[in-house]
């Protein structure tokens, strides 16, 4: 009997501010049967593109870009905010609605040509997805596809990236 992982996702109204649901992996992340069941599932959809490293995105997609990286056994690396990571970094600045951000990466952390899959737990508007699949193309690295748990799908963030495969195991349509 497969578990449905939407079951194991709480949807918290009004947070962070007023008017947004959020969608918290927490209750998923508590319930060992259902958290072994994201990582199994993303395990066969990710090890079809053998990548040589795993990249999770700042903070939330490290909790699957490592227990991922150790099932494959694969490296992990770190994609952060600015100032967080020891070192000679890689950055990238991107827009936000209001301002930008930026992120980054250490210098050594991928040779040119590895095969790289992005991790996030959330595809929202994407624009930190994009943020990091550019960040990781400056060091020459091969993004092969990114994988997220969810992915609100009334956002429309697909549209941002042609040629990059997307999968996500749980939908939200409005």
């Amino acid at each position: 009997m497969s578990i449905d992982l939407k079951d194991h996702i709480r949807e918290v109204p009004d947070y962070p501010k007023p008017g947004i649901l959020f969608y918290d992996i927490s209750t998923l992340l508590a319930h060992a049967e259902a958290w072994n069941e994201t990582i199994e599932r993303l395990a066969v959809i990710i090890e079809k593109e053998k990548p040589d490293v795993l990249a999770g995105i700042e903070s939330r997609g490290f909790l699957l870009a490592a227990p991922l990286a150790m099932r494959l056994g694969l490296g992990f690396i770190m994609v952060r905010k600015k100032g967080k990571l020891p070192g000679k970094t890689v950055s990238y600045t991107y827009d936000l609605e209001y301002g930008s951000d930026t992120i980054e990466i250490q210098e050594d952390a991928i040779k040119p040509g590895q095969r790289v899959v992005l991790l996030d737990d959330l595809l929202a508007t994407g624009g930190t997805m994009e943020a990091a699949v550019a960040l990781l193309g400056k060091t020459g690295a091969d993004v092969r596809m990114a994988a997220c748990i969810i992915e609100l799908n009334f956002l429309k963030a697909r549209e941002r990236f042609n040629d990059l495969p997307i999968t996500t195991l749980i939908q939200y349509d409005d």
